[in-house]
């Protein structure tokens, strides 16, 4: 390896090596508040959260609990189910999708059968407060997919109250056709809709308290800026009103563009439920029932105020 800074080459031993990375982190925030960031939706995503859950319990009831899925961009759609089985009623609708065809066509509830591939309950001792705990869900514009599922189904189902910004929007089924010779066609043929009936594709989530911590700047790139993106309604169905508080769309990116991924510019480092996470801190505030501040923009100017003379 060659450094800037280092005379001639330096030579370090590496070691082969199988790395499991785990998508489900988690932390007392403080007495009676639960904090869990799921990254991404991995085979056993459903089992760790159970084991993070149950290790909270046995510190103590929870009052309040946080579940992180900003910046994450999905995975496997039955460890998306999993996750919102933890927290929903047996058999509540999770999601379902449509299309032309009667195979596109399915529905997902929160049961065993429809999250474990193996026949395994991790959640069947789980403590009942789970269900009824007060729950926050953090999303941003780079929550997609299957982590746009949870959110939704938790939204619609009134379990937890969403605050972030809106999400990326990717809410299209996709079916792999085999075609001979270690080729295939990738085919779009359905879409996801939440358990109220809303389409995830091109829409997202809207939250509800829009919370900005100045991270999901104007050129980040969504499903709805992608060129030739599945329309957000039904065939036939008026489009939808952009929802109040939204950030405008950017525009579809094009050779040259400044939404290229290449001319964005780049995020600041961000640690995800640290100390000076502000969306965080707007949760923790949600949840104690204390006012939320919508932006970091909104507590510079309170900073930075003139106090009135004084008569």
């Amino acid at each position: 390896i060659v450094r800037k800074d280092a005379d001639g080459l330096l030579t370090f031993p590496l070691m082969r090596e199988e790395i499991n990375v785990k998508s489900v982190r988690s932390k007392m925030l403080e007495e009676g508040y639960g904090y869990v960031r799921v990254r991404n939706f991995q085979e056993r995503t459903g089992q760790d959260l159970a084991a993070a859950l149950k290790d909270f319990y046995k510190q103590g009831e929870l009052k309040g609990l946080v579940l992180d899925v900003r910046a994450d961009p999905g995975g496997l759609l039955n460890q998306a189910v999993a996750v919102s089985a933890a927290f929903l009623p047996k058999d509540a609708l999770v999601v379902y999708t449509d299309g032309r065809t009667p195979d596109a066509r399915m529905r997902l509830l929160a049961t065993k059968d429809n999250y474990s591939r193996r026949g395994e309950d991790f959640f069947r001792d789980l403590p009942p407060a789970v269900k009824k705990v007060p729950m926050v869900v953090l999303v941003d514009g780079g929550t997609a997919s299957a982590s746009e599922i949870v959110a939704g189904a938790l939204q619609d189902h009134k379990r937890a109250t969403v605050i972030g910004n809106q999400t990326f929007g990717k809410g299209s089924v996709q079916t792999i056709l085999p075609l001979g010779n270690n080729a295939g066609l990738k085919l779009t043929t359905a879409r996801y809709y939440t358990p109220s009936g809303r389409s995830i594709q091109a829409k997202g989530i809207e939250p509800d308290i829009h919370v900005d911590d100045g991270r999901d700047v104007g050129a980040r790139i969504r499903e709805a800026n992608l060129e030739r993106h599945l329309e957000t309604n039904k065939p036939g169905a008026a489009a939808a009103e952009p929802a109040k508080g939204a950030a405008p769309a950017a525009a579809p990116a094009k050779p040259g563009d400044a939404n290229k991924s290449e001319a964005m510019p780049p995020l600041p480092r961000f640690e995800f439920g640290a100390a000076d996470d502000f969306q965080l801190q707007q949760a923790m505030n949600h949840l104690k029932g204390q006012p939320v501040i919508a932006s970091t923009k909104a507590v510079a100017a309170a900073n930075t105020a003139v106090p009135a003379a004084k008569p």
